[in-house]
């Protein structure tokens, strides 16, 4: 499909660039007054900018100058050494805290309204009895359908304080009415944790899509209901996750290593080692641990792999993880705005950075991560380039490799170009509209439907499929989509599932065709796996 050949590099740049920050634990010894005193530079700045304000023959909005100021510095420094404007900041903010203040839905704006995907369970909306399917015409006073209003700007009506009411007018099509309800605003929870699920009798599965102050007591609650289902293995899934706070990752990779054993350090400019260790928390250290990786797997996700690699635990599947090694700590700058700055170096327990190099700036930065895909290391573990220098060997004798990422001690491939557009048709949101607009025509039709029965009886029809084929086609999508027919069927009855149910039901039936499952699965049936792989031999 030429339309999505070079589509994943340039959206995985893209978000990296924007969406790696990791929060560090550390502390300056002085203060920030301190630390911006006054000087010579300091003020060679600030007369520039008075001169721009008072002097300059136009009107000039300094604050724009100021903030490209800033970017242009920090742009110098490190990739990940970013400002975060006003602007930005109650965003990041909510993203990383794990929770907002609204009335909990999520929405399409579909034909100029809102229209409700799912509520969130026990949230406000859900509460008041809000359905799938409803439009919301207004807020209080507010007009929220017609042309070209802005989804941050309907976000803005809906969010508010916690406690405060919100009017909607609610129109039902379904039963062909529109109603009013009072909705109090209440906290609306941002997961971490996009599924979990029991992968075979004895396995787990859990998928964190990042590390924010939420994410260990999610991932902790998942755990506990995964082991009282008889969970004596865990598939800990971290792959496209950008990474967070460095502490929430020491609180996980403390799950599986025991009592005494060292997670991570970390080193400053002036040499300070802080070293974190594991307790005698953990309820998964005598169990086998499995851990996803890929190429967008980055900072907090690389810690949690590195500690286990270097400690002889688990086994890391998977490909090649992204490379950060640097921790970041955020520093207000007094006007609502903030920065992440580089503060320190962390490093495995076996004393290796995983950091590659940003010495010639952030574009060949991000370019090295995209030469990826060219230099066949996507698709063979031997064509990852390694240096003998960097080369460290874990207490039980394991060669493990610093510089540019974890290497895992399984490797899977990357799928093919068409493989990869399939994925990117569900974790875009494509086939999820499509399968939206299907449910708007009779969500009936799928009441009678429980989750287990949905999982094991339902089967996409071929009149579904060609309805999918004829929407791709007419948004000028290219492909044989004969050819992976069974493969898209599967994804849109996954797609079904997550807006009938939720997302564990919707990644329980992908897995079936997951590589990195199957290899897991491969692994723990080693007799099955010769057995195919002598039946493979046989007829060639």
């Amino acid at each position: 499909m030429k339309k999505y050949s070079y589509l994943a590099p340039a959206i995985i740049g893209a978000a990296l660039a924007l969406g790696i920050f990791v929060g560090g634990k550390l502390h300056f010894n002085d203060t920030p007054e301190r630390l911006f005193t006054t000087n010579s530079k300091k003020d060679k700045l600030n007369r520039l900018i008075d001169y721009i304000d008072y002097e300059y023959v136009d009107e000039v909005n300094t604050d724009s100058i100021v903030d490209v100021t800033v970017n242009s510095i920090l742009e110098k420094l490190d990739p990940h050494s970013v400002y975060i404007s006003e602007k930005d900041m109650s965003r990041v903010s909510e993203n990383m805290k794990g929770d907002f203040v609204g009335i909990g839905i999520n929405f399409y704006s579909y034909r100029d309204t809102i229209s409700v995907i799912r509520t969130v369970k026990g949230g406000p909306s859900d509460r008041k009895g809000i359905r799938p399917g409803d439009r919301i015409l207004m807020a209080n006073n507010d007009t929220l359908y017609g042309k070209g209003m802005p989804s941050d700007v309907i976000v803005d009506k809906l969010k508010g304080k916690e406690g405060t009411s919100v009017n909607l007018t609610v129109y039902r099509k379904s039963e062909d009415k529109t109603f009013s309800v009072k909705v109090r605003r209440g906290i609306v929870p941002i997961k971490s944790v996009d599924s979990y699920y029991m992968l075979e009798d004895d396995i787990g599965y859990i998928k964190v899509n990042r590390f924010a102050e939420s994410t260990f007591k999610e991932f902790k609650l998942a755990l506990t209901d995964l082991q009282k289902n008889g969970a004596e293995k865990l598939v800990l899934d971290l792959r496209d996750n950008p990474g967070g706070y460095l502490g929430i990752a020491e609180e996980m990779a403390d799950e599986f290593l025991e009592d005494g054993k060292l997670i991570l350090f970390t080193k400053n400019k002036k040499g300070k080692i802080d070293k974190s260790y594991a307790t005698d928390e953990g309820s998964f250290e005598d169990k086998h641990v499995y851990v996803l990786i890929n190429e967008r797997s980055a900072s907090a996700s690389e810690i949690i792999a590195g500690a286990l690699q270097d400690n002889d635990i688990g086994t890391i599947v998977g490909r090649r993880s992204f490379g950060k090694g640097l921790v970041q700590r955020e520093m207000a700058l007094g006007d609502g705005s903030a920065v992440r700055l580089t503060v320190s170096r962390y490093y495995t327990p076996t004393g290796r950075s995983i950091q590659k190099t940003y010495a010639k700036g952030n574009k060949d930065y991000y370019q090295r991560f995209t030469e990826r895909y060219h230099s066949g290391e996507m698709i063979s573990v031997d064509s990852i380039k390694v240096a003998d220098s960097l080369k460290f060997t874990t207490p039980k004798g394991k060669v493990v490799y610093g510089g540019g990422g974890i290497i895992p001690d399984v490797f899977v491939p990357i799928g093919t170009n068409e493989e990869e557009a399939l994925e990117s048709m569900d974790s875009l949101g494509f086939l999820s509209f499509f399968v939206f607009e299907h449910l708007e025509e009779d969500r009936t039709r799928y009441s009678e439907y429980t989750k287990e029965e949905f999982i094991n009886d339902f089967r996409v029809d071929d009149i579904l499929f060609e309805q999918f084929v004829d929407y791709a086609i007419n948004r000028n999508l290219k492909m044989n989509f004969y050819d992976y027919e069974g493969t898209l069927k599967r994804y849109i009855k996954a797609a079904l599932a997550e807006q009938l149910f939720n997302a564990n039901v919707h990644a329980k039936i992908k897995s079936v065709e997951d590589p990195m499952l199957i290899k897991i699965l491969e692994l723990e049936n080693p007799v099955v796996q010769q057995k195919e792989a002598e039946a493979i031999e046989s007829n060639n």
